[in-house]
C-alpha cells in the first residue's frame, strides 16, 4: 500500500470510531452503534547514567522510550484495528532502525468473519503446524515483528476441514521485506469431519503446507540466485487417552543467502513430541532436528530480520535470573540435532515424603549438538578449510553444494547441555519452598562469538514463599553459579514483598564475584515498586542492567549495560 492508502485507511477507521460515539439532532447512534472498541497501551522507558565500572556509555539523547497503542473496534461480522507505535528513540538494545520513523502506525487491518469464511486485509500474523515452515509473531521484548502486510483467507468447506491461505510482504521496521510471501495450509480434524468418532478417545489430525517466497535476482553477481524459493511441510497430531503425539517435517528448495554463504543445498527440518500424562504424574520427549533452514523473505538480511519460519529451542525456558539471563541458548538454523525429555511426578498428599499438600518433583534434561557434514573438497587445503569452518559454509565444489548430511548424522561438537532437577513443597498454609539444580554446559563461541572454550556452570537456587496474611506476602530467592569458564561465579539474592491486592516492592542484586578479573567483580543492584489496579500496571525501577543476551524460546538480542531509571506501563481497555 502506499503512504496515500494507509493513510487514508487510518483515517477512516478513526472516523468511524468518532462517529460511533456521535448522536445526531434525532437522537440516533452514529453508524457503528452497537460496536465494541477496546485495546491495549505499553509503554517501556529507560532513563541512562554514564556508569564506566559496568561499561555503560554515555547516551546523548540520555533516555528512550518504546510505546504502542492497539485500538480494535468489532461489529457483528466485522473488527477492524490499528497500532500506533512510537520510539522516542529506541530504548537501547532495540534495534536503531525501529528509530528510522519515531512514531507511526505499521499495523492496521480489517477483518470480516462468518460462519465459514474469514478475510482479512492489512496486517496480520500466522502460523502453520509447528511453524517449521511458517510463523509471523511479535515478540515485543525481542523487537521482534515479522507481520505480513497484504491478504488472508481462511475458509471451512465441511466441519473438520480447515483452509488457509495468504499473500503479502513481511514488516521490516518501517518498511517491508523485499519478498513477497505466498501460503497455503490445509488440515483435516477427522473427529470433526466424523461424526461417529466425535466422542472418540482417539483424536487424529493431518495438515498439510506449501509457502513461496519471491524476491528478485540481484544484478550484481554471476551467480544463478533463483527467485522462487518454495517449502513445504507436513504434520500429524495424534491423542489417545492419556497419549499423545504430534511430528511434522519441512522441506525447503535450496535457497542461497548471505547467513549459508549462498549455497545451494536444500533445506530440511524435523519436529516430534510425545507425551504421557495421568493425575500427579507426566512425561514429554521431544526431539528436533534441522539443516538448513533458514527461511527469510530477504536473502541479504541478518540478525532477526524477516523469519518467515520460525524453529523453537529444545531447551527448558528458566526462570531463574542466573539460569535464564546468563546462558540462554539460541536456535543454530543452518544446522543443529536436539533432544529434551520432561518428567513431572508428585508425591502423593500425606504421606511422609510428600507432606500435607504433596511434593511435586520436575526432571529435565535437554541436549543439543551439532550435525554431522561431510564437506565437498578438491584438496587437502579445501578440507583443511572446511573443518574451520562449521556454520559459515564455504563451498569449494563447483555446484555450490557444499557439504553432505542427513537429519540424523549427529555431530560430535556439543552446542547446549541442561539437566536440572526442581522440588515444590508447601509445607503449611504461610511458607512454600522450592529447590532446583542446574548444570549446564554451553558453546560460547558459537552462541555468543566469545573466544572460550564451552562453559560448564552448576546453579542452585532456592525460593521460599511466606504468606503473612491474605494481604502480606515476601518471595525471596537466593541463586548461585559456579563455573570455572567466561565471567566466574555469580550469586543472585531477591526479596518482593507483595501488598495485596495493588503493591509489590522489590531490591535485588546480582554480584559477579568470581570474575578473574578483579575490576569486574561488580554488584548489579535494582529496586522497584510496582503499582497493580485491575486492567493497569506501572512499576518503576532504578538499578545497573548487566550486559549480556536475552532470549525467548531460541530467539535471542543483545541487552547493553545501563544504569538508571526504568518506567514500566501497560493498560488494557
Amino acid at each position: 500500500m502506499t503512504y496515500f492508502l494507509k493513510s487514508t485507511f487510518s483515517l477512516l477507521l478513526i472516523a468511524l470510531v468518532t462517529q460511533a460515539f456521535g448522536q445526531d439532532e434525532e437522537g440516533s447512534t452514529g453508524i457503528l452503534d452497537g460496536a465494541q472498541i477496546h485495546g491495549n497501551f505499553d509503554l517501556y522507558a529507560q532513563q541512562y547514567n554514564e556508569d564506566s565500572i559496568i561499561g555503560a556509555a554515555a547516551i546523548p539523547e540520555k533516555s528512550g522510550i518504546n510505546a504502542f497503542t492497539n485500538l480494535i473496534v468489532t461489529k457483528g461480522r466485522f473488527s477492524a484495528g490499528v497500532r500506533l507505535e512510537s520510539y522516542l528513540p529506541p530504548v537501547q538494545g532495540f534495534d536503531v532502525r525501529f528509530g528510522n520513523q519515531p512514531i507511526g502506525i505499521p499495523f492496521r487491518y480489517a477483518n470480516f468473519k462468518e460462519e465459514k469464511l474469514e478475510v482479512t486485509v492489512g496486517n496480520f500474523y500466522e502460523q502453520f503446524g509447528n511453524g517449521l515452515i511458517l510463523r509471523s509473531y511479535e515478540e515485543r521484548a525481542l523487537g521482534i515483528d515479522n507481520a505480513f502486510d497484504g491478504l488472508r483467507v481462511k475458509y471451512r468447506p465441511y466441519q473438520g476441514v480447515y483452509l488457509k491461505a495468504l499473500v503479502g510482504n513481511q514488516r521490516f521496521y518501517w518498511q517491508k521485506s523485499a519478498g513477497i510471501v505466498r501460503a497455503f495450509d490445509g488440515e483435516i480434524q477427522f473427529n470433526e469431519l466424523i461424526k461417529k468418532y466425535e466422542s472418540s478417545k482417539l483424536r487424529l489430525s493431518l495438515g498439510g503446507s506449501f509457502v513461496s517466497k519471491f524476491q528478485a535476482a540481484p544484478t550484481n553477481t554471476s551467480m544463478d540466485i533463483p527467485e522462487n524459493v518454495a517449502g513445504g511441510a507436513g504434520r500429524l497430531v495424534l491423542n489417545y487417552g492419556n497419549f499423545g503425539m504430534q511430528a511434522e517435517y519441512a522441506y525447503k528448495v535450496n535457497d542461497p543467502n548471505k547467513n549459508n554463504n549462498y549455497i545451494y543445498r536444500n533445506g530440511q527440518g524435523l519436529f516430534f513430541t510425545a507425551t504421557y500424562s495421568q493425575k500427579g504424574f507426566g512425561v514429554n520427549l521431544s526431539a528436533k532436528t534441522i539443516d538448513n533452514m533458514e527461511y527469510r523473505s530477504d536473502r541479504e538480511a541478518g540478525f532477526n530480520d524477516v523469519f518467515i519460519n520460525y524453529l523453537p529451542a529444545l531447551s527448558r525456558q528458566h526462570t531463574y535470573n542466573l539460569a535464564a539471563t546468563l546462558y540462554p541458548y539460541a536456535t543454530q538454523p543452518n544446522g543443529e540435532f536436539g533432544l529434551q525429555g520432561d518428567i513431572i511426578y508428585k508425591i502423593k498428599k500425606g504421606s511422609k515424603l510428600g507432606g500435607k499438600y504433596g511434593t511435586t518433583i520436575q526432571v529435565n534434561v535437554s541436549a543439543i549438538n551439532s550435525l554431522k557434514r561431510d564437506y565437498i573438497v578438491h584438496s587437502h587445503a579445501d578440507s583443511a578449510r572446511a573443518i574451520l569452518d562449521q556454520q559459515v559454509y564455504i563451498p569449494t565444489d563447483s555446484n555450490r553444494i557444499g557439504y553432505n548430511t542427513n537429519l540424523f548424522n549427529v555431530g560430535d561438537e556439543v552446542y547446549y547441555r541442561d539437566y536440572n532437577i526442581e522440588i515444590d513443597r508447601k509445607f503449611n498454609k504461610k511458607f512454600k519452598l522450592k529447590a532446583t539444580y542446574v548444570f549446564l554446559e554451553y558453546n560460547i563461541e558459537l552462541i555468543q562469538f566469545k573466544v572460550s572454550p564451552n562453559v560448564k556452570a552448576h546453579i542452585a537456587v532456592l525460593e521460599g514463599l511466606n504468606k503473612f496474611s491474605r494481604k502480606h506476602s515476601l518471595r525471596w530467592e537466593v541463586q548461585h553459579m559456579s563455573t570455572e569458564e567466561d565471567q566466574g561465579d555469580w550469586v543472585f539474592g531477591l526479596l518482593e514483598y507483595s501488598y495485596s491486592p495493588h503493591w509489590i516492592v522489590s531490591v535485588l542484586n546480582q554480584y559477579n564475584y568470581g570474575n578473574k578479573v578483579k575490576a569486574l567483580q561488580v554488584n548489579y543492584p535494582t529496586a522497584q515498586v510496582v503499582y497493580v489496579n485491575k486492567a493497569n500496571r506501572i512499576s518503576v525501577g532504578y538499578g545497573r542492567q548487566r550486559a549480556g543476551i536475552f532470549c525467548v524460546g531460541g530467539v535471542c538480542r543483545n541487552v547493553p549495560a545501563a544504569n538508571g531509571l526504568t518506567v514500566a506501563i501497560t493498560s488494557s481497555f
